[in-house]
């Protein structure tokens, strides 16, 4: 195998659509890499890949939204690689929660002798302190809360996300380098923003969106009805909690989901199951088991409970992420969609119903959020608690005029897009408390742009973008019949086992997870046409690649058929360094007057399989392997190229 390094021009756009999971991923995880590793068995390399860019990948393989399985290849053929589960797989053998105790965590530079505040212990702020940290910062975070971790130990339920799995992530990053966590340390009541701005170098706010957005409808104030992040917040902190046996969740998104999920739990945990409250056929699924461990299924009763979801949106309108509503409806959750919430029925003061109007709409034409309601379309839903899950907002009260943060017209705080940075010089802000609620890899990310933002404004330069790593595959293979493996199921608890805390999700077997990695297309490895003027490589137009290739994503075609437009000959001429390879010394200008053949290549359907390689008799085509190195690490690369036996020629790479 020969490699090359940055003596390659390569066009960036081009390159990112090749890596369509890694660019889906805010944190840029390199997913392709870490799947394709576990197919081959290599799981402590893999882990590195998944754990490198991510100081919390440990609870992002259990939780994570997975942008990044939208974005995979493999799912526009049959069904995209399972990338969240297998990201728990390696930590699950590697990561802080494993038992193997092994330290595969980056190492920190040397100190400097700066000093960085952070409020809030969330994922955005321990994610900027591990990143500072591992640049030799002295880190301080500033927690609210008796516990670290935000909205991922208080507002995700236990049975998503265990809690020593956030314990073991929080002490992993508390140890990469000079971290100080003071719990219960409240801005506005403990300290200020200005104050912080006296003691340290620079700050970052990263206070999250643990308010309830209120619900504008009658009958609010009632006994029995809570708001979504409150309930939550005190189950997830072992507070008691009361609720009722037919309970409504009001909302659609993912929060809901939790409420629904964690409501029933608590329902059947203080009500257990009875003979006088049976549940209706459609929440028979749902009701959970008394929790007795010893006692046989067929010996236990269902729990008397029922849990409604009423959301505004349709089904497939739903913005929760459709594996969470269809894990609500294998658990028995019913949802009641296209229903607006009109107003809520009481009696002595305690919530009885909830009325509700058929949804005729909910965003105008122009995809903006304007329910309609159809008149006359009331009904109730018996219910005696009622739980609003209808979204989060900020709680910024304890900014104050002298501390020069400014806050959005959206009650956010206002930042520079770009560098994360306040109307106040030094000061920083991140997550949901400058963009609203997001996902938990956004956050993440959020903290590593915070961080290199930090960095950059205390050093006074910028952070280099990442360097491409080329490698010639002088040996690429798949696996046999890669294109006929289907996706592995991801292991779940049965329903009958689904009581209390207990984790929903089990998790890969080693065979399990292998099997599932081997569906990986491998983007990343693209062919290449440009031949090798060492050994005198030039397309003799045979068409062997075109006949070979099994998705028809080849095609050579005389130039008078292609149509080059004014956009691509403006490109050609100002980059000819970029287009050379392909040109072949043509210029710009003359390519609408020339005649002859070119080959075509659509890359959304390319399954990289490589025989357009093995076929090409002249050696034309060439399968490469591309990789981003952030420039830290180059010094490990210089010594990987130590054994290169000859190094290719320079060559200038073209936009493909």
């Amino acid at each position: 195998m020969l490699k090359r390094f940055l003596d390659k021009q390569v066009d960036r756009d081009w390159l990112n659509t090749n890596f369509p999971c890694m660019m889906a991923c805010p944190a840029h995880t390199n997913a392709g890499r870490y799947v394709s590793l576990i197919g081959q068995g290599r799981f402590e390399e893999a882990y590195r890949y998944a754990r490198d860019p991510n100081p919390m990948a440990s609870i992002c393989g259990r939780v994570c939204a997975h942008p990044c399985e939208s974005a995979c290849r493999r799912g526009e053929i049959d069904r995209p690689i399972a990338i969240r589960a297998l990201k728990r797989f390696l930590t699950e053998r590697f990561g802080p929660e494993s038992k193997r105790g092994g330290d595969l965590r980056p190492q920190a530079l040397p100190k400097l002798n700066k000093k960085v505040a952070i409020i809030g212990g969330g994922p955005v702020g321990l994610s900027a302190a591990h990143d500072l940290a591992l640049m030799g910062y002295s880190v301080t975070i500033f927690e609210a809360a008796p516990v670290a971790g935000g909205m991922l130990y208080l507002g995700i339920p236990e049975y998503r996300l265990p809690r020593d799995v956030v314990e073991a992530q929080v002490r992993e990053i508390l140890e990469t380098g000079d971290i100080t966590l003071k719990l219960n340390h409240a801005a506005g009541r403990d300290f200020t923003v200005a104050e912080l701005r006296r003691d340290f170098d620079s700050v970052l706010i990263a206070v999250g969106a643990h308010r309830s957005r209120d619900l504008s409808i009658p009958g609010v104030d009632l006994d029995g009805v809570y708001k979504g992040i409150d309930f939550l917040l005190n189950v997830n902190l072992g507070y008691k909690f009361t609720i009722g046996k037919r309970v409504v969740v009001i909302g659609g998104g993912n929060v809901a989901m939790d409420v629904a999920r964690s409501a029933a739990r608590e329902v059947l945990r203080e009500h257990g199951a009875s003979d006088d409250f049976i549940p209706k056929d459609e929440n028979v699924s749902a009701v959970a088991t008394h929790e007795m461990v010893d006692i046989s299924l067929t010996a236990l009763r269902m729990g008397a409970r029922e849990v409604n979801i009423v959301c505004l949106e349709t089904r497939a309108e739903m913005p929760a992420a459709l594996e969470e509503i269809e894990e609500a409806e294998t658990e028995g959750i019913r949802m009641l969609a296209g229903f607006g919430p009109k107003r809520l029925v009481g009696s002595n003061g305690h919530v009885t119903a909830l009325e509700t109007v058929d949804t005729l709409r909910v965003f105008d034409e122009n995809h903006r959020f304007d329910p309609k309601f159809k008149e006359g379309s009331e009904r109730l839903v018996e219910c005696d608690t009622v739980i609003m899950a209808i979204g989060q907002s900020p709680k910024l009260d304890f900014l104050r005029p002298e501390d020069g943060v400014q806050i959005s017209p959206r009650g956010l705080i206002g930042v520079n897009r770009e560098t994360l940075m306040t109307s106040a010089p030094g000061v920083f802000a991140g997550g949901d408390c400058a963009f609203g609620p997001r996902l938990i890899i956004d956050s993440v990310a959020d903290g590593k742009r915070a961080a290199v933002a930090i960095d950059e404004y205390l050093q006074g330069c910028k952070h280099p973008d990442p360097i491409v790593e080329i490698e010639v595959l002088t040996r690429h293979r798949m696996i046999e019949e890669y294109m006929e493996l289907e996706r592995q199921p991801i292991p779940m608890l049965p329903i009958e086992r689904r009581t209390g805390i207990t984790e929903v999700e089990v998790g890969y077997s080693e065979q399990e997870a292998m099997a599932e990695a081997s569906r990986c297309l491998k983007c990343w490895v693209n062919t290449i046409f440009e031949g090798n003027e060492q050994d005198a490589t030039e397309c003799v137009l045979c068409g062997g690649c075109v006949d070979v290739c099994p998705e028809n994503c080849l095609d050579l075609v005389s130039l008078e058929l292609i149509e080059f437009t004014p956009a691509a000959l403006a490109h050609a001429k100002a980059s000819p360094e970029m287009c050379d390879v392909e040109l072949d010394g043509v210029t710009a200008d003359e390519l609408e007057n020339l005649t002859g053949s070119a080959m075509l290549k659509d890359e959304t359907r390319c399954i990289r399989c490589g025989l357009c390689a093995m076929r090409c008799p002249a050696g034309t085509i060439s399968m490469e392997s591309f990789n981003l190195i952030p420039v830290e690490q180059t010094g490990l690369i210089a010594l990987q190229t130590m054994d290169i036996q000859e190094p290719l020629k320079s060559q200038a790479a073209a936009p493909r």
